[in-house]
Order: structure tokens, then C-alpha cells, then sequence
């Protein structure tokens, strides 16, 4: 049974031993960074000066009600072997400036 786990296990390994890694492995991640210096993940890419609330979800004005709103500032890509580290930069939105933005 040893000698069965043994083989299954350098069948798996092998092929990267010899070839390195995948390269049609590709990694995309992207990340909101607030501005205290907190990092939160988020699903996707998001676009230049739009709108989040505190999870990164993408608002469309006109926004219902007064809400911590976000507003993206500055998209840094940091592309390494197999990843791409996606940084958007938030700015927190003030009483004031969010008041065009309601209802």
C-alpha cells in the first residue's frame, strides 16, 4: 500500500519537476487597500474613479441613502511568475462631497 501512495504521488510531481510550472497557470488577484493601509480581496477588477462601499462592491449614483462611501483614487498591477496582484487605491468620500451623489 506504501509503495502504491509512493507511485501515485511522483506521478503527480514528476511532470512539474521536469517542465517547472504550468504556464497556462495564471493567477489574477485583486485587492482594495484603504486608506489606513488595510488590504481587503475583492472578485474583480475595478474601474478608475468609481464608487465602493466598505466591501468593494461597485455603487451606482444616485446612492439611496447617506452610506461610507469610497472612491477609487489610484490602480497599481504588480505582475509576478504566474500572478498579478491588482491594487486599488480608496479615498473616503465626505459628508460634503457624497451629498452629490444622493438622491
Amino acid at each position: 500500500m506504501f509503495f502504491l501512495y509512493i507511485h501515485v504521488v511522483l506521478l503527480a510531481i514528476v511532470p512539474f519537476l521536469q517542465f517547472g510550472y504550468d504556464k497556462s497557470m495564471f493567477f489574477s488577484e485583486n485587492f482594495i487597500v484603504f486608506p489606513e493601509g488595510d488590504i481587503q480581496e475583492v472578485q474583480g477588477r475595478l474601474p478608475f474613479n468609481a464608487l465602493v462601499d466598505i466591501n468593494g462592491n461597485l455603487l451606482v449614483p444616485p446612492l439611496p441613502t447617506k452610506m461610507i462611501v469610497f472612491k477609487i483614487t489610484a490602480i497599481k498591477t504588480d505582475e509576478k511568475k504566474g500572478v498579478s496582484e491588482t491594487f486599488h487605491f480608496l479615498e473616503l468620500l465626505s459628508a460634503e462631497e457624497l451629498l452629490e451623489y444622493t438622491e
